[in-house]
Formats: structure tokens, sequence, C-alpha cells
């Protein structure tokens, strides 16, 4: 009995009892219990219900690369050849960065579940199986690191863009990879380079989406979060969500390539929600107030405090509203 088979057949959201399932399988009822006793405690959101079985809280959908490249723009679906996808893995930024020189350019990673996903400054990032997007891309670049400040931001107006296109509501930018629904974290972003300094070199562009969170799997993240399930009706499905993410980051990245960051800072500044706001920031100096005074053409935070005007770079940043 495969993970991935049993979890197909409970996606439908009906109630599967553990005979059925035991049935269906193969295998004994006790194997079943276990397997899905370890589903439950990866965080899928799996119930048992008195008379009807096992069922999780929603139906959700298998990713499938197939449905994922037919989903895409006709222009896009050979830019976007390789597109692997994964039960599980440790990170699917990790996987891409291990395998870079043997992939092309815009190679795609996916995975239902990761082991080890993180977040901007090493953060963990909650990763439960089936119930959101887990999705890397190898970028390649003619040009050096250098000529890259400011692409979280950019990809940041990329994926909002793409969960309004699957129905978000207007969706927000928080400086300098964080896409918020009202005062919720809905996507993360984690871009990791590698390459030459002078060039070429390349970005491993990690996106995580919240669409649907467990109750459990919330409580555990320890800061406001935010789903598409609550926000959308109906809820999309995951692979049109990748497709959407997938088609604006296309967009986005030539748009880079092109002009830096300059040319999509007006975009992103539509969404700053720190724009105007009184900010406590700490960096290696320790902590500083301001308000916020949007970002500049390479990305760079700006604050302004008094007469002038300060710019802090993202590596060495945590800002938060003060």
């Amino acid at each position: 009995m495969q993970t991935r088979d049993l979890v197909a057949a409970l996606a439908d959201g009906r109630g599967w009892s553990g005979s059925e399932l035991a049935r269906r399988f193969g295998v004994t009822r006790a194997a079943v219990w276990k397997r899905l006793d370890e589903l439950r405690a990866a965080g899928l959101p799996l119930r048992a219900v008195a008379g009807r079985g096992y069922r999780l809280e929603l139906p959700l959908e298998l990713l499938d690369a197939a449905a994922i490249q037919a989903a895409l723009p006709p222009a896009l679906q050979a830019r976007y050849g390789d597109v692997a996808v994964h039960w599980e893995i440790d990170s699917t930024s990790s996987e891409l960065l291990r395998t870079a020189a043997a992939r092309g350019d815009l190679a795609v990673c996916l995975a239902e579940q990761q082991s080890a996903g993180r977040g901007r400054r090493g953060r963990q990032w909650q990763s439960p199986p089936l119930c959101n997007v887990y999705l890397s891309v190898l970028k390649r670049f003619a040009r050096g690191m250098g000529s890259l400040a400011g692409l979280s931001l950019a990809v940041g107006v990329a994926v909002a863009q793409a969960l309004e296109r699957c129905g978000a509501p207007p969706l927000a930018l928080k400086w300098p990879n964080d896409v918020l629904a009202g005062e919720g974290k809905l996507a993360g972003i984690l871009v990791e380079l590698g390459g030459e300094f002078l060039g070429p070199c390349h970005a491993v562009i990690g996106i995580g989406v919240n669409v649907y969170l467990p109750a459990a799997v919330r409580a555990a993240i320890g800061q406001p979060a935010a789903d598409l399930a609550a926000i959308c009706a109906p809820l999309p499905s995951r692979n049109r969500v990748v497709a959407a993410l997938l088609t604006e980051l296309a967009e986005v990245l030539d748009r880079f390539d092109a002009s830096g960051f300059a040319g999509l800072r007006e975009a992103f500044v539509q969404r700053d929600c720190l724009f105007g706001q009184a900010l406590d920031l700490s960096d290696a100096n320790g902590r500083q107030r301001g308000t916020g005074a949007g970002v500049d053409a390479r990305g760079a935070l700006l604050l302004r405090q008094g007469d002038t005007i300060a710019s802090f770079d993202s590596a060495e940043v945590t800002v938060r509203r003060a």
C-alpha cells in the first residue's frame, strides 16, 4: 500500500471505512490505521467520522505535472518543459540547488509534502501533505548575482497577481518576501543564488502558498496566517494555482531579466503594506524606528527618520509595524 495511493483514495472527501481501505489495498485494517495515523501526525486534515469512516476535511487534489502543463498558455508549455512532482522531499528548493547543473532554465520542482521546508533566515515552513503548494523554479541569468537585487520583491508581484487570478481578493506585499491577505500571511518567497558572482548565475525561487491550513498547523505557525480556502469561493484546485503561478512568474522574470527590479518597482509599490506605516526594524546595528517610505530601484526598504531617509537591505533586516 503506497501512501500516495491511499491519499488519492481519500482525496474525494467522502468517508472510507478501515475495512473498505483494507480490501482495496489488500492489507490488514491495522496496516491502514497505522498509515492513517502517520498521515494525521504529518498534518493531513484527516478525520474519523462515526458511521462514515475516514475522510478529509475537504476534497483535495493531488498535484499532476501533465495537468499543470496543459493549463499553461501554449507559449509557456515548452519553456516549462521540466516539471517534477515529488510525493515527499526535504525541500523543493534544496532539490533544485543540488541538481542545478543538470537542469535547464525554468525547471520546476513541486512536492506534496516537505520534511525540511524553510523560509527566510532559516525559519521552518510548515508543510502538511496535500494541503498547500510547495513550488521552486530554477531561473538562469547571464548577468552576475549583483544584478538580482530586488528579485524576491518582483516574485512577490507575480505571486499576488497569480493568486488574484485564482479568485483571491486584492492582496498586499510585505517587504521583502511575504504575500498578505488582510493581516495574515498567505504566501512566502525564498530566493537562493548559485553560479558565478560576476555571471552567469542562477536563482532558485521557492514559493509556498497556503491553500488550506488545518487548525493544528495554523496553531503551530505562531503568526497570523491566511489560506485560499477562507478567501476564495470556490476554492481553486492546486493544479490551477500552480499553473497561474508559473504563468505570472514567467512574465515577471522576463521583465526582471530585461530591466531589473526598477521595471517592476511601481507594481510592488502599489501593493506595499508598509508604506506610510510606523515601523520597528532590527539589523546588525540594533533596533531602529521610522516610517515606511517605500523601496528604491534596487528593492531596498526605505525608512524615513525625521528629515532623512535610510535604506536597508533584506539580507540584514527584520521589520515589523511599530
